[in-house]
């Protein structure tokens, strides 16, 4: 139902949910046993709304592709990321091998779909590099999840939300992706850290979502499906299934 104040709201197993159209920044300390029944119940709408086994990465995947298109997608849109690996691919360039020996000039070329070729082509050989100094993905994936994180940050181009996409779907491993539709959704839906920051993000979602390593594969594809969708800087809330 609408209500003049511009949120709408609507309610489910004896939790009402208010999704306002202009999402704030900052809030007050909350129960926050309520706001995960809130998220919950929000992402289960969402997954049954949403054909997110059609999402661009599944457990069929191959990591390359995953960490490439992770590193590609910054700053530009995914169909402009998957022109750029279907380059990729043409060329034989389909290993963090063939990224090493390829010239930086063609690999450039190859990937320039993706906008800021010269740089993206330098970030895809920083990591080329460190999985071969880890002995390939076996062995780059094979360390704590602490410390392949801490790797993955520490190399040229690869920033917390990136390295959280690679941990999570190309190492498999149960950890939350926290980006900007993530934030806009949960303001809308008044819930969400005290603070901004990617860490606070991180540990709240980490806090009130099962450690199921399939169940937030999905979560965090639906989020982003709804958010392009309908959750939108200007959003469709007629369209919207929560």
């Amino acid at each position: 139902s609408s209500r003049a104040d511009g949120q709408t709201g609507m309610r489910s197993k004896g939790v009402e949910m208010s999704v306002r159209a202009e999402p704030v920044n900052a809030r007050a300390p909350a129960n926050v046993a309520l706001d995960g029944e809130i998220l919950r119940q929000a992402l289960d709408r969402l997954l049954q709304h949403y054909d997110v086994e059609r999402w661009h990465w599944t457990p069929a995947t191959p990591a390359f592709d995953i960490c490439s298109g992770a590193i590609l997608v910054q700053h530009t849109a995914w169909t402009n990321v998957e022109k750029a690996l279907s380059n990729l691919r043409a060329a034989g360039v389909d290993s963090p091998k063939a990224l090493r020996v390829v010239q930086d000039s063609e690999l450039a070329s190859l990937v320039r779909p993706a906008g800021t070729p010269v740089v993206k082509a330098r970030r895809l050989k920083a990591f080329a590099g460190l999985v071969a100094n880890q002995g390939g993905f076996d062995g780059l994936f094979d360390r704590p999840v602490a410390d392949l994180r801490t790797l993955l940050v520490s190399t040229n181009g690869i920033g917390p939300e990136t390295a959280d996409v690679i941990l999570l779907y190309a190492a498999r491993q149960p950890v939350i992706v926290h980006d900007a539709y993530t934030a806009r959704l949960c303001r809308r839906l008044g819930i969400g850290p005290e603070r901004d920051s990617y860490d606070a993000w991180r540990t709240w979602l980490d806090e009130l979502l099962p450690r199921d390593l399939s169940y937030r594969q999905r979560a965090h594809a639906a989020i982003v499906v709804h958010c392009k969708a309908t959750c939108r800087v200007t959003p469709r809330c007629s369209e919207c299934p929560i």
